[in-house]
């Protein structure tokens, strides 16, 4: 047995080297192997000569040689001479982003950051894999402007620490507002930056800085879509487009801009209306459709274009609820009854017009409040007072033509066109339509007595005529028997006349 591993005692030691072979090869030649999947993080123990051997104060990563963690990493390979009593290798996984991700980097060490500052800006390191040219290059220490995107890494974890977290996505028919945590401080006087171009929608904020862009809200807003966005370095708010509908068009008020100069002239003195860019009212509105707005910068009144029909009724009101704060009016007549009124007023807005209208009163509410209301109450009002109640009622064709042409004077003024005022229900007082009712019925009754009395003065006529009809018959008879009589005595009295002729003359014979 001896004998034999005598003889194979070289197998052995060949086995045990094929065996333990990384050992002696760390051991005797510093060799260090970097899997393919891997990224080695050096930690070096000691230097004994040379003038780099402690790190300068402040700082926790060495770029020259010195104790402690080193910037330099090793990427995958073989490696000689890293001698396990100097030297510590740690191997780390690649740093690894998903699809739809991005990585948020803090560093550990650098310079310091600005004073007026929160972010570190970006410098060149090969997307955060060269620590060493990160430091070398002035990086600086904390939360920096630049990311990575979705992919694979060799990042140095003992200089940085990776964050992941969403990319941002801006859903259909939104519009993203944007307010930024870094950059120069907004100019006095203006709620808002100015607008910085060249940042491709703030996913390069080191572009958006060194262009002079400011802290805080932002003119500029994000459409529809997916954005590498730093929430570091940004705050975003979705909220939806600003809508136009058909038969609206939208004013628009800008709080920011140039002060731009007046282009109605001198006729128009309730404020000025501006370009398009500038701060105030434009005189160009929005026609409709869906605009990518940011509601805290601007704000779009809706005027709409269309006849719009406001009612002074207590039970009715338009689906645009301009009227929802009219009711009937009430007036008062000259001989000093109440009575209500429900009244009607089209009116028109021409587009051109319309931003007029909002610079003069701000929103089409203020419209109504302001000049219609008051306008259409009065002048019926005063119209009442100049009639009794039943010639009020009597002339409401000529009280309405009237109040269309006054009340379309008064709106010419206030570049409104009034289309037509209709009068609807005329509510009298109820003791007054008692009183007329009552009066009604009586002038009706009296008619009807007439009718009646005129009726029986004709059946009587009729009756009378009629009896006389009948007794006709009994007349004529009456009459015939008569005329019979007279002639039947006639003959009588002639033949008594014949017979005492006869008898005369018989005795005249005799003797």
């Amino acid at each position: 047995m001896e004998a034999l591993i005598s003889s194979y005692w070289w197998v052995l030691v060949a086995l045990l080297c094929i065996v333990l072979y990384k050992y002696i090869l760390r051991f005797l030649f510093g060799m260090v192997i970097v899997p393919e999947d891997r990224i080695g993080l050096i930690t070096k123990k000691f230097v004994l000569f040379g003038a780099a051997r402690e790190l300068p104060d402040g700082r926790i990563i060495a770029v020259k040689g010195e104790a402690g963690f080193q910037g330099k990493s090793l990427a995958p390979g073989l490696y000689f001479g890293m001698w396990f009593w100097q030297y510590s290798v740690t191997m780390e996984q690649f740093t690894v982003i998903p699809e739809g991700k991005i990585g948020l980097i803090m560093a550990k060490d650098g310079s310091e950051i600005p004073t007026g500052n929160i972010l570190g800006q970006r410098v060149e390191s090969d997307n955060f894999q060269d620590a060493v040219k990160f430091l070398e290059n002035g990086g600086q220490r904390g939360r920096q402007t630049s990311y990575i995107t979705s992919g694979s890494y060799r990042i140095n974890t003992m200089l940085f620490q990776v964050s992941v977290t969403d990319m941002i996505r801006i859903q259909e028919s939104m519009v993203g507002i944007v307010t930024t945590l870094d950059g120069l401080p907004i100019e006095a006087n203006q709620i808002a930056g100015k607008l910085v171009e060249g940042h491709n929608n703030f996913q390069d904020f080191d572009a958006f800085i060194k262009h002079g862009g400011n802290r805080g809200l932002q003119p500029q807003v994000i459409l529809a879509g997916s954005y590498n966005l730093n929430p570091w370095a940004i705050q975003l708010e979705e909220i939806p487009m600003t809508e136009i509908a058909i038969g609206y068009v939208g004013v628009v008020i800008s709080f920011i801009g140039t002060e731009g100069s007046d282009l109605t002239g001198a006729d128009f003195k309730h404020g000025n209306i501006v370009a398009k860019g500038s701060k105030g009212v434009w005189l160009e509105p929005l026609g409709p459709g869906k605009y990518p707005i940011n509601k805290y910068i601007m704000k779009v009144e809706l005027v709409p274009t269309t006849n719009l029909v406001l009612n002074w009724a207590s039970a009715r009101s338009e689906a645009h609820n301009l009227d929802k704060n009219l009711s009937t009016i009430t007036v008062r007549s000259r001989d000093g009854f109440p009575f209500n009124l429900d009244v009607a007023q089209i009116i028109h807005v021409p587009t051109t017009e319309a931003p007029k209208v909002i610079a003069r009163f701000g929103n089409m509410v203020n419209l109504v409040s302001q000049v219609l209301e008051p306008t259409i109450g009065n002048y019926f009002r005063n119209s009442a007072q100049g009639s009794n109640v039943i010639a009020f009622l009597s002339t409401r064709k000529e009280r309405q033509e009237s109040a269309k042409e006054h009340i379309r004077k008064v709106l010419d003024e206030y570049n409104v066109n009034a289309v037509d005022t209709l009068i609807g229900d005329i509510v009298p007082p109820e003791s007054l339509m008692k009183t007329l009712t009552d009066r009604k019925i009586a002038e009706e009754q009296k008619v009807t007595y007439e009718t009646q009395k005129q009726a029986q003065e004709t059946r009587q006529g009729m009756e009378k005529e009629t009896a006389i009809a009948d007794m006709q018959k009994d007349i004529v008879k009456a009459q015939q028997s008569v005329e019979i009589a007279e002639r039947t005595a006639s003959a009588t009295v002639k033949k008594s006349e014949g017979d005492a002729a006869g008898v005369k003359l018989a005795v005249g014979a005799e003797a």
